[in-house]
């Protein structure tokens, strides 16, 4: 009792804290749990937004003693975002259920170059979540009195615990209590940005005229080449700006139907509201002639100077409303390592890149093992870099542009091989070919100019994280050969799959009638997972080492809803029909060998609970049943392969034990 007591108080805290189950099959629940247009815009693109807090002082920066030079630097940042906005369109065209830059290169280039930009991808979500929080830690305590810094690890820590919580919850629980915060950034942002433009409307020719004096005297000092590398370093080092573009693409399945209109919409939200931000933020500082102060960013002093002679304390309450927006939106933008991260995860493990356990869904529909590792992975680079923002700084933006570059080449070689009907070929070539350019250069650039300081430290954590990926395909495929064995059974029964779930199915020897059931036999249960070698050779064992005790079989299969099933109603209704259609092709095996057989099906995100759903009903029906799950023993088992494996019988053994319920567990060698 106590124990029941405990778990169940547990699976109340649970519930309060995450929240209840939610129905698969409910016909609304895609629509309750996908975002329209504008909540994707805030979920997805506050990434991309809250870089507006150090992008462009790091390119303004980089400029030094020339900064008239700015102007060309806010227009190719302009021109770079817009342009690999229109290369992500692409990608949601070609991709409407999501994936992003792995899908990309893996479906376009070839898996192990999709293996790479996943890789590089999830590093770079682990660092949009620490450096988004640190960031706006930094920002939060710059107003508090100093002697509170010593609690700002602490309270980041707080901070991404929370977020964690809030993903676990579901995507909408998430992103709904941040969209007033981003709303106050887009309005006081846009404020002062139209504020500085239209003020130094009346000084065109002057700030033109400057300008042409600076490019001269840039010209004399540096040469042609000196002053383009000038502006070119100046653009990479604010390279930071472009990170988050390609979270729409990889987030679709959490935008609502029709995905790829809204998702192109939401990427035009993106893309229009970056570059303003981004080339009004530049030009701002160029019109006002900020100056770099220790202890406050650019657009604090931007702010400052613009509101210094209003009276009446306004400005100072703007101001102040103005960077704490910023500062609360740098956690905001960590939401989209939460949001893209787990689902990368998942899509990789569909594939057999990583553990297949990341690509399950808790009762909440969420990947929640992904959630867990890239919230944990986060607070240990936190802790690791004392949540220091200029050494997070360095590690980050340069994984960006792997996933960039490839996802831009792919679409290159897609464009150049096929697509030959598609009157818009030939401009989307030119904006695929020009995304390339510009990705390759900045990734080469930004690779040279942070490697000696601490950027190689990124790339070595994503070269290990690229060898777990190959061991674990590796694991896989041998896995895969082994069974391969088994599968022989499938063939010897003469049944093969046809997608039809009736209960007479077409065999080698004709239609066979349904045995009826022996009441007076013994029953045995057996769990399967599909109709393959496992499954066969699990029940011809219980044939075998039983004989006559079991005339009657019944078979019990979870339609598992993972990240690959739960991408829309249809999907839903074709693993209900496959399903059906294995166990009418177990119940066909048995009756041709002269047994009683009936399957039960049930579906879920959780095989142990929803075998625990179907077991009152079986126990009642079915007198002195036993259960029977086959589970594989691998030659050469080690702490490494334990992992890659859900081992889920022997879950399944451990609730039945707790209710009483026999079962027998069949080993099955490969």
């Amino acid at each position: 009792m106590k124990s029941q007591s405990g778990r169940s108080v547990s699976a109340r805290l649970k519930t309060f804290v995450i929240g209840g189950s939610r129905e698969i099959f409910d016909p609304r629940i895609f629509h309750n749990i996908t975002l329209i247009a504008f909540f994707a815009w805030v979920g997805l693109g506050a990434d991309g937004l809250s870089s507006s807090c150090y992008g462009p002082e790091e390119a303004y920066l980089a400029l030094g003693a020339h900064p008239h030079l700015a102007i060309f630097v806010a227009l190719a940042s302009g021109i770079t975002v817009f342009v690999i906005s229109a290369s992500y369109s692409q990608i949601i065209e070609l991709f409407p259920t999501g994936g992003g830059g792995y899908l990309v290169a893996s479906r376009l280039l070839s898996p192990k170059a999709g293996m790479v930009s996943g890789c590089a991808l999830l590093i770079d979500y682990v660092l949009t979540i620490s450096i988004s929080v640190a960031s706006g830690a930094d920002a939060m305590f710059s107003f508090l009195p100093s002697g509170w810094l010593a609690y700002k690890l602490p309270f980041g820590i707080l901070i991404v615990a929370v977020l964690i919580v809030l993903n676990m919850r579901g995507v909408k629980e998430s992103v709904m209590p941040l969209v007033p915060i981003f709303l106050v950034f887009i309005v006081t942002h846009a404020f002062f940005i139209i504020y500085a433009l239209s003020t130094h409307v009346s000084d065109v020719s002057g700030v033109v005229a400057a300008t042409g004096g600076d490019i001269g005297a840039s010209y004399s000092e540096l040469g042609l080449f000196g002053m383009l590398f000038v502006i070119l370093r100046a653009f990479s080092m604010g390279a930071g700006t472009f990170t988050g573009i390609e979270a729409v693409s990889n987030g679709l399945p959490i935008i609502r139907e029709p995905k790829v209109k809204n998702g192109r919409l939401t990427m035009r939200y993106m893309s229009v509201s970056l570059a303003f931000t981004v080339m009004g933020l530049i030009l701002a500082y160029l019109f006002f002639g900020v100056q770099h102060l220790p202890g406050k960013t650019l657009n604090a002093v931007l702010f400052e100077s613009m509101t210094r002679d209003w009276g009446g304390g306004y400005g100072y309450t703007l101001v102040l409303v103005t960077l704490v927006s910023e500062a609360v939106l740098l956690f905001v933008a960590a939401q989209a390592g939460f949001l893209d991260g787990p689902r990368v995860i998942a899509n990789m493990a569909l594939d057999r890149w990583f553990p297949t356990k990341f690509a399950l869904l808790s009762n909440r529909l969420v990947t929640q093992k992904g959630i867990l590792l890239m919230g944990v992975a986060a607070l240990v680079t936190m802790v690791l870099s004392g949540g220091s923002v200029r050494f997070l700084v360095v590690l980050y933006s340069i994984n960006v542009f792997i996933t960039f570059f490839l996802s831009h080449l792919g679409l290159v070689v897609h464009w150049l091989r096929e697509g030959k009907d598609d009157k818009d070929r030939a401009h989307k070539l030119i904006v695929s070919v020009t995304g390339l350019v510009i990705t390759g250069f900045i990734l080469v650039t930004v690779t040279a100019l942070k490697f000696f300081e601490g950027g190689w430290i990124t790339l070595v954590i994503t070269g290990a994280l690229i060898g777990v990926a190959l061991y674990t395909k590796d694991h896989y495929l041998n896995t895969q050969r082994m069974l391969r064995r088994l599968d022989g059974l499938v063939e010897a029964s003469g049944h093969h799959l046809t997608g039809e779930s009736e209960l007479f199915t077409e065999g080698p020897k004709g239609r066979v009638k349904l045995v009826e059931l022996d009441k007076n036999s013994r029953t045995a249960v057996l769990l399967v997972n599909g109709y393959n070698g496992l499954g066969l050779h699990t029940l011809l064992n219980v044939i075998r080492l039983f004989g006559g005790t079991f005339r009657n079989f019944v078979f019990v299969q979870v339609g598992v809803v993972d990240a690959g099933t739960f991408k829309g109603v249809e999907e839903l209704e074709r693993l209900k029909a496959k399903v059906d259609a294995e166990l009418a092709l177990y119940v066909d095996f048995v009756n041709r060998q002269g047994f009683y057989g009936k399957g039960y099906s049930s579906f879920g995100t959780d095989v142990v609970e929803e075998v625990a759903k179907v077991t009152p009903g079986i126990m009642a029906e079915y007198k002195n049943a036993v259960f029977f799950g086959g589970q594989l023993v691998f030659p050469d088992p080690s702490i490494l392969t334990g992992p890659l494996h859900n081992y889920t019988i022997f879950a399944v053994q451990r609730h039945f034990y707790s209710q009483g319920i026999p079962i027998v567990m069949m080993p099955v060698r490969v």
